[in-house]
Formats: structure tokens, sequence, C-alpha cells
């Protein structure tokens, strides 16, 4: 097995973001990624207290697909995210001051229109805390084989990215993943313990780059294989450098 693709998403519910490489920290999260997230009207998130909250208190692809119609770009040296849409820039804000998110939460707010609950308000997770769907959710993987399987079922092509995983792993059988849970995962020096499958929702039946809603991704896989589930979560137990092209290995 190896490590085909390697995607971050720094904030929830937005496009992601291919990297070369990544430094992941022990007992931590992937780095930038799921760091902010986009208040659908007051969710009782708070900051000095942060807890797990469901994605549904958040914008998110399941119910706002028209998301996907917008192209992100976060500079982690600079707190700037810049939003393309139809291959031109339409705002830009530096996250780390008010007057910059102001004017992200401004076009989004009239972007998604009566989509929403109430104006938008984006939230960065303090220290040691990410918006992630699961409580487990340090790191994502996906297994392309099952996603080849999932497209011939579907009978149509399906963008991996619409599984929204930290780590692409090719190589493996389809289905290897399901029993991958209560096993590791070896990449160099790095070690992960994988948690559990992750099961999948409607967000996935929305094309990447379009927000087109053209597929029941959910329904495919249920009649299918009798699950709703695609990829692992796992945990970073030993920390350090990863890489596309690095080996993967089952302990």
């Amino acid at each position: 097995m190896r490590l085909a693709r390697l995607y971050r998403y720094p904030v929830k519910g937005l496009s992601p973001e291919p990297l070369p490489s990544a430094d992941l920290p022990t007992g931590g999260y992937f780095p930038c990624d799921r760091l902010f997230a986009l208040e659908n009207g007051p969710s009782g998130f708070d900051p000095t207290a942060p807890a797990h909250q469901p994605k549904i208190k958040f914008l998110m692809l399941m119910r706002q697909g028209a998301l996907a119609g917008l192209a992100t770009r976060y500079d982690e040296a600079s707190g700037v995210l810049t939003i393309e849409q139809d291959g031109r820039d339409v705002a830009r804000g530096d996250l780390r001051r008010p007057e910059g998110r102001a004017v992200i939460e401004a076009f989004l707010t009239d972007y998604l229109g009566a989509d929403i609950r109430g104006p938008v308000k984006l939230l960065e997770a303090p220290e040691g805390f990410r918006f992630t769907d699961s409580a487990s959710g340090f790191v994502s993987l996906i297994n392309l084989s099952s996603v080849a399987a999932i497209e011939a079922a579907q009978g149509a092509p399906v963008d991996p990215l619409r599984f929204r995983g930290n780590l692409y792993v090719e190589g493996a059988e389809p289905w290897a993943e399901a029993e991958w849970p209560g096993r590791r995962l070896q990449i160099g020096g790095v070690t992960l313990a994988v948690l559990k499958m992750t099961d999948r929702c409607a967000a996935t039946g929305v094309e990447p780059g379009t927000g087109r809603r053209d597929m029941d991704l959910v329904q495919t896989l249920r009649k299918t294989f009798g699950h709703i589930d695609c990829g692992v979560y796992a945990r970073i137990e030993t920390g350090g450098r990863i890489a596309q092209g690095d080996a993967l290995t089952l302990l």
C-alpha cells in the first residue's frame, strides 16, 4: 500500500487543499484541518470549554451543497482565506482579525441566502480542538479501491474527494479497511491507531466543484454493500512527517 494523496480542510465544509507532505503531531489532529467552522445560526459552542458539536450546527455539504461551488485557499502564514467563484476571487479576509472574518461571513451569508438559519459566524478552534464530524476524527483515511467499487456500483464516475479524507490510500483490496479498526498502520516513522469505520451521509451526493446534488451514494452503499461506511478514522500514536508516495504497512 502507498499514500496516494494528502488533503487538509482548513474550514469545515469548504474546499480541500492538496498537500505534498504533512507533519503529524503525536496525539493531535491532521495539521490545519477543520481549524475553522461556519456557524449556521447560534450553535452554543463555547471556546473556553470546547466540546464536540453535531455537524448540523455548522454549514456543511449535507445541507448547503452550494458550498462545493466555491474554491477556497487558506494561507496559514498570513491567516488569509480567499474564496473563488467561477474562476475569480470574490472574497478575501484575514481570519485572525474581526474585520477579515466579517468579510467572509458577509459573503457567505449573502451567497447562501435562505438556505441558512441565520447570519454566518466564523469560529476558530481553540488549542487542542478541531471541528471534526466525529470526536474520533483525528485523521481520516480513504481506500481508493473501495471508492472504485462504489463507482462500479453507481455506474458513474465518483470523485474520491466526495469523501473528504485526509489520506487517500492505494494498493489495498476493496473494503480491506473494514478489518483495520483495532490495528495500527505505519507510514515511515509514523504510527496510526485505527479507531473505527466512517459512516457516510448525504454530503457525498454533492459533486465537488459544482455543488450539484447528482447521486445518492448512501443508498448505493446500503443497497450494494449492506452498510453506509467508506474509510476509517485513526489516532496519531507516533507523530512525524509523511509524504505522497510513502509506503503504508498494516501492523
